[in-house]
């Protein structure tokens, strides 16, 4: 059985990363991780440099390599704010490889 829908969004200063509904999102915040399902309390969080999941309600998992930012809980809308990301088909392993790298680049 399907979970309830919510939408997600994860936006960089330049563009849209991903967009759309899934049935859970897995985060890690600066006070740690945070699994995320539809009805939510209202949240808002600083986001640590790493991998965040969505679980779509295709049944597709996206792993996305944040480098820090923002992370909003609201009326069934996630938004995750950071400064930059990148999508893998490799997993949690590669987003935080990619994470690190992005990190890297800050200097």
């Amino acid at each position: 059985m399907a979970g309830k829908p919510f939408t997600v969004d994860v936006v960089t200063p330049e563009s849209i990363i991903w967009s759309g509904e899934a049935e859970f999102v897995s985060a890690r915040t600066t006070e740690g991780d945070i699994g995320i399902l539809a009805d939510h309390e209202a949240t808002m969080s600083a986001l640590a440099t790493g991998a965040v999941e969505v679980h779509g309600i295709d049944g597709v998992k996206t792993t996305v390599g944040i480098h820090g930012g923002f992370l909003q809980i609201f009326n069934n809308q996630v938004t995750l704010l950071t400064d930059r990301a990148e999508i893998t088909e490799g997993g949690r392993d590669e987003a935080l490889r990619l994470a690190e790298e992005l990190r890297a680049l800050e200097g």
